[in-house]
């Protein structure tokens, strides 16, 4: 069994932590620095990596490695510390981080927010965080004050000794200098933390810490940015999505227009772009104006005529060929299998091009100060976008100095930083600061998007219905290889070389089936021609489309109940053990809440399940879906409700986890029912939202949720419902009309045709 990526654990023998006074207050943080012996001894004449500070008038400031684009992730870290600080919320404030290395996460060693990991992954680290704090504020109080630490209470940003009635408050203490606690690495690992018994601050929906400023305006997001002297960029892309190369540029026209400076042909050495011109000027409008009016002529390279079938068939050649791909699973003997089996099934399942389209179009300003490149923008991976950065400019990405911005929508879409290269060309060509605010056209034609996918599936059942066999083939383009990290890939078991696991994630359920092949094939045709992304909820996104597809289709090809099947499969057995009790349960919070089962529904209604260990096996949440739905004789589809079960271990902030659930259900709808992407000609047919349609508020059905928090270690929230809604709405379907869909979106015309006579 395999993991998505090598996660590599915090190295707290070079990374020691530490806790002293410092000129703008207390400090704490994660630092690797140069005479670290001398710095312990001295701690207040360093600047250790910080997690957070607390100034002399007491506020907290937390600053958070994480890109926060509406889910709230700052505020949560936020919370995270002051539980085990001991602060008052309102003295929390929080900062986004720079992408100096040492606000790198303490467990990926790299700042990345996706994957729905940044709350499972960071909850220990920055509760010792707090935890450190509070122990070296307690220790200098107690000296301040000549009272035993061990009788000292920490509340609300004070702390106090119940005996003499003495106290004094976190600023108090900052301000006395005399906080010198310093923790050794293992010292660090032995603190003993708070258990949910003894929270005041986890498991409370406190007032989210970046309202207010985004009310009020002061939260900055990258298409803020204003610099002295700015100039503007627009792009002007190709027609193809990939592999074109500008032959000519005619700037005749352009230079009529006021304020044009110049029309720049991207020399883009990363490989983010292809083809790419920016047209610059001294305001937006007069930039888009000169982008209208160049002349361009392309060469439109060898991805010119490939369409979506295209792709499509091509992925289908792939599956076809037994030597393709690499095998992520491979458990028993499935062609034994299949040869005893009494009955095999096989079906194939597709999804389209999907656009991640966040409300604030992409954008980046860059700003060159001597020697350093300044970038200003959100984004998801200020690592890797770092990189991309220098790459553009040529220069070392050690000159590079990342601004974090609040983000508009990410969804994964800003784990790419094509946006930094024609502002960082454009900077450098025209010798001032240039911001380029992509249109919705140039994101729309130009995203990363989540790749078309073909997926077969065969299955063999015994005598009883009973599943013994499964093959699973996944055929796409590799997102993550694309990123050329060889860490984030993961080394295949047939021993073939690395494959991208962020393509079959999911494929390794937690079902007990004793023959179990999954094999990852890339499709070279369409990731070459359609640069793809991660897409919130990755490939659990269409694994799951096909696995919990397939499963109620062998359900009823036994015979039996889809819901009472599945928990049969979930019997926990070797491997599974732990995973597939937490699933079951779920899936059975789920149908009591949906009343699954019980009541006998109207002609046309059914009711159907999905369940799923979304996002990916070691990094589990455990989510399960009943739909109910009512199929027309025209085969248009009403969805009336959505009830989702979602088992989170711990929940940091009820409210926000209610909402990300939500929000992640009715993107999984979005996905399964409205959204398509199309190729022609080498490039995207859609432009904007008129062809490109996502859920309408006048679209969204009821959505129910039960949020299972049992105290265990928090688990992610912000991509598992999406994974689970497609396969229980086609599920659901089938129970209505007898219509089995397979592939995505759901179209009225697929299910009227695929009806029951």
């Amino acid at each position: 069994m395999n993991t998505h990526v090598k996660i590599a654990p915090t190295d707290l023998s070079r990374r020691s932590f530490l806790v002293g006074s410092a000129a703008t207050g207390l400090v704490l943080g994660y630092a690797a620095v140069p005479g670290i012996d001398q710095a312990l001894a001295a701690p207040a004449n360093f600047e250790p990596s910080t997690w957070y500070s607390i100034a002399p008038d007491g506020l907290v400031t937390v600053t958070c490695g994480k890109a926060d684009m509406g889910q709230h992730i700052a505020s949560t870290m936020a919370q995270i510390v002051a539980e085990e600080l001991g602060s008052n919320w309102k003295d929390m404030r929080v900062l986004l981080a720079s992408n100096d290395p040492k606000f790198n996460d303490p467990v990926l060693g790299a700042q990345i927010t996706g994957g729905s990991w940044s709350t499972m992954m960071n909850f220990d680290a920055m509760s010792r965080a707090g935890a450190a704090g509070r122990i070296a504020l307690t220790q200098a109080a107690a000296g301040i004050m000549g009272v035993p630490e061990g009788e000292l209470v920490v509340r609300n940003s004070t702390i106090s000794h119940p005996k003499s009635k003495k106290s004094m408050s976190f600023a108090d203490i900052v301000k006395s200098g005399k906080i010198t606690k310093t923790f050794t690495p293992d010292e660090l690992k032995a603190i003993k933390l708070k258990t949910p018994d003894q929270y005041t601050m986890i498991g409370v929906s406190v007032p989210q810490l970046d309202i207010p400023p985004k009310i009020n305006g002061a939260a900055k997001y990258g298409i803020d940015v204003m610099l002295p002297g700015m100039a503007y960029g627009k792009v002007v892309t190709p027609p193809v999505r990939f592999g074109a190369t500008v032959k000519s540029v005619d700037d005749s026209a352009a230079k009529k227009v006021p304020g044009f400076i110049k029309a720049v042909t991207l020399d883009d050495k990363t490989g983010s772009t292809s083809g790419w011109v920016v047209a610059v000027a001294n305001t937006y409008a007069n930039a888009r104006k000169a982008a209208d009016a160049l002349k361009i002529t392309y060469d439109n390279g060898p991805n010119a005529k490939l369409s979506s079938q295209s792709l499509l068939d091509e992925a289908k050649r792939l599956q076809a060929l037994d030597d393709s791909g690499q095998f992520f699973v491979k458990d028993g003997d499935t062609a034994a299998a299949f040869g005893t089996a009494a009955k095999v099934m096989e079906a194939e399942y597709t999804t389209s091009i999907n656009i991640h389209a966040p409300l604030e179009p992409m954008n980046a300003t860059a700003e060159f100060k001597g020697d350093i490149l300044h970038i200003y923008s959100g984004n998801q991976f200020a690592t890797r976008s770092g990189a991309i950065a220098a790459g553009a400019a040529g220069i070392d990405p050690k000159f590079v100095v990342m601004h974090q911005m609040w983000l508009g929508g990410g969804f994964g879409r800003r784990l790419d930083a094509d946006m930094m290269v024609p502002a960082v060309q454009a900077a450098k060509a025209v010798g001032k600061p240039v911001k380029v605010i992509y249109s919705r056209e140039n994101d729309m034609t130009m995203d990363y998007s989540r790749p078309l996918t073909f997926q077969k599936v065969k299955a063999g059942l015994d005598a009883d219905g009973k599943l013994i066999a499964l093959n699973h083939d996944v055929v796409s383009a590799w997102p993550t290889a694309r990123w050329g990290i060889p860490d984030f890939l993961t080394p295949s078991v047939d021993k073939k070389g690395p494959l991208d696991s962020f393509t079959v994630n999911g494929a390794d359920f937690f079902y007990s089936v004793p023959n179990h092949n999954v094999r990852a094939i890339k499709n070279e045709m369409a990731h070459t021609a359609t640069p793809s992304g991660q897409l919130r909820s990755v490939a659990p996104g269409w694994t799951f489309w096909a696995v919990e597809s397939m499963i109620d289709e062998l359900a009823h090809a036994a015979g039996k109940d889809p819901a009472q099947y599945r928990i049969a499969l979930l019997d926990g057995k070797g491997k599974n053990d732990g995973g597939a009790q937490r699933l079951r349960n779920t899936l059975l919070a789920a149908m009591g809440m949906a009343g699954y089962g019980s009541t006998k529904l109207p002609k046309g209604e059914g009711m159907g399940v999905a369940c799923v260990s979304s996002q990916e096996r070691a990094t589990a949440s455990w989510t399960a879906c009943v739909a109910h739905v009512a199929v027309s004789p025209s085969g248009e589809v009403k969805v009336k409700k959505l009830t989702v079960a979602t088992d989170v271990g711990m929940q940091v902030h009820p409210d926000n986890i209610r909402a990300q659930v939500e929000g992640a259900a009715l993107w999984g709808l979005s996905l399964a029912m409205y959204e398509k992407a199309t190729l022609k000609d080498g490039g995207i047919e859609q432009t904007n939202f008129d062809t490109y349609t996502p859920l309408r508020m006048s679209q969204t059905p009821d959505v129910a949720v039960n949020v299972i928090a049992n105290g265990d270690k928090p688990t992610g929230v912000g991509e598992p419902a999406v994974t689970v809604i497609a396969p229980a709405l086609g599920n659901a379907i089938f129970n209505a009309c007898g219509a089995r869909i397979r592939a995505l979106p759901i179209t009225a015309e697929a299910v009227k045709a695929n009806m029951k006579a």
